[in-house]
């Protein structure tokens, strides 16, 4: 187990990098921010210089790659870090320095256990993309198809678990202070960031969800998911079809091509909508560096080793929300939320219903460039916060790629209204999966597999009460020991000493250069 005084050097490193690029300020000056943490701030800014406009990509960027996955995490948390710090974050795209092709010529030839020659006939040394786990060279396989090849570095999960052990650890005496913060859930946070950068980490996980997406959508039209060359894939390496085309940020290479700005921006949200609430499973890396459009118009997605699922439950509920707050029936997104124990039954339906009108009807009919996003999350965090309504961190992925989809959608057409663009998709998916005849249809099924199961229903009958809500049950969090809060005071001015020695040098390295 790591030592403490490992953790909380690494934090102040990371401290001062944040501090030095002005990103410590409005955690500092929040006010849900407990005083500890806002300390802590201070202490790790003594003696920067910092920008007058805090730049959190760029601290992310120069903390690490474990950092940048992080802030693309938080960048769907503007509860936790602030409108203005998650709108920066959503411009963390992995653009890292790459890795020398030495190196990735022996990851690829370690892999395979055969030299590059013989799996790929041409291998373009320069990197097209370089991300923080994996870079992107271009190839011809030796039978002359054109591919991407994904290369993980090397020795990225060795570092990716060393700092997140420190981000567990952080996160556990974050909570620990209770209050907002722990109802914010920091735990809950780090616990998926673990688990969706362990499978990003493996190459075949992500060949996997590319070839399951690609079959969920393959009558989709104007969507594509490249092809999977699974004879050159493996735990580090992944090879697919090339695209060509246009990076969809591209926008006066789209227009000059003659692509219809409009079209494509209403593409890209039902396709999203498609694979969040028909398949259940989608693509949540979905911003503009992995999005391309060919010659015909097709929006062709790269990068999938961030995937979200969403159970049918889960679905019916979303779909139904939407569809409310598009018709203004306020009434049922609000039953819905309670429904699903979003929100704790000693609370009233319609003082939620009402709560809900309030944010929701500024909204109705405005395109996206009308609408005043601050006005609209503060409206929703007050909402959170009146109602006690505790972090899902199942939804998490799919709020950032709502979030990213939104973005690149409006860069595309900035009159787009959302609201106009998903109802249609919306209403026809509920009428024919919540329509008398599916629900005939799924009652026959459910009535089915009730009497299959009647033996075991009984047998475990005390696990299925009380009912379950719309989260699933929290994964299982690590042992943190707590240098507060654990019995023993009296190691903790041990710790504080470090921060404050820490600290100093800190400022005595700033004065000595300067």
């Amino acid at each position: 187990m790591t030592h403490p005084l490992t953790h909380i050097f690494r934090l102040l490193k990371w401290g001062r990098i944040l501090a030095r690029h002005g990103a410590l300020r409005g955690i500092e000056s929040a006010p849900q921010t407990p005083p500890g943490v806002k300390r802590l701030c201070r202490i790790a800014r003594l003696g920067t210089l910092q920008p007058k406009i805090p730049d959190y990509a760029a601290a992310f960027q120069a903390i690490g790659p474990a950092a940048v996955k992080l802030g693309q995490t938080l960048a769907t948390r503007p509860d936790l870090v602030g409108e203005e710090a998650a709108r920066n974050l959503l411009t963390l795209q992995d653009a890292l320095a790459p890795v020398p092709f030495e190196r990735i010529r022996q990851e690829i030839e370690f892999t395979f256990e055969a030299p590059l020659e013989s799996l790929y006939s041409t291998f373009d040394p320069e990197p097209v993309g370089s991300a923080s786990i994996a870079q992107v060279h271009r190839a011809v396989t030796s039978d002359g198809r054109t591919v991407a090849v994904k290369v993980r570095r090397p020795g990225i999960d060795k570092q990716f678990a060393r700092d997140i052990d420190t981000y567990e650890w952080a996160a556990a005496h974050l909570e620990a202070l209770g209050g907002e913060a722990k109802r914010l859930r920091p735990r809950e946070v780090i616990a998926n960031f673990r688990r969706w950068t362990l499978r990003e980490l493996d190459l075949r996980r992500e060949a996997a969800s590319a070839s399951e997406l690609a079959e969920a959508m393959a009558a989709v039209p104007h969507y594509e998911v490249p092809a999977i060359d699974w004879d050159r894939t493996a735990s580090r390496v992944m090879t697919m079809s090339w695209i060509d085309g246009i990076k969809i940020s591209h926008r006066d290479r789209l227009v000059a091509a003659g692509h219809d700005m409009e079209a494509l921006s209403a593409n890209l949200v039902n396709a999203f909508l498609r694979q969040a609430i028909a398949e259940g499973f989608f693509h949540a890396d979905m911003h503009q560096g992995n999005l391309f459009v060919k010659a015909d118009g097709t929006i062709a997605a790269v990068d999938f080793g961030i995937m979200g699922r969403i159970n049918r439950q889960a679905r019916y509920w979303l779909a139904e929300i939407l569809y409310g707050l598009t018709t203004g029936n306020y009434r049922r997104v609000a039953e819905i939320h309670f429904e699903a124990q979003y929100v704790p039954d000693y609370h009233n339906v319609e003082e939620f219903a009402t709560a809900l009108r309030a944010v929701g009807e500024p909204m109705r009919g405005k395109p996206v460039s009308e609408l005043s996003v601050g006005q609209m999350l503060d409206g929703l965090f007050a909402i959170t916060r009146d109602f006690d309504m505790q972090t899902q961190p199942h939804l998490l992925l799919l709020q950032k790629t709502m979030v990213m989809v939104e973005g690149v959608a409006t860069m595309l057409n900035p009159k787009i209204n959302m609201w106009d663009v998903s109802g249609p998709f919306v209403r026809e998916w509920i009428r024919d999966e919540l329509g008398p005849e599916a629900a005939l249809a799924d009652g026959l099924r459910q009535q089915g597999k009730t009497l299959a199961l009647i033996p075991d229903i009984i047998r475990r009958l005390d696990e299925q009460l009380p009912r379950k809500g719309g989260a699933p049950p929290a994964p299982p969090l690590p042992e943190i020991p707590l240098i507060v809060g654990n019995g023993k005071p009296s190691t903790w001015w041990r710790y504080a000493l470090t921060a404050l020695v820490g600290a100093a040098a800190g400022v005595a390295g700033v004065m000595w250069l300067g």
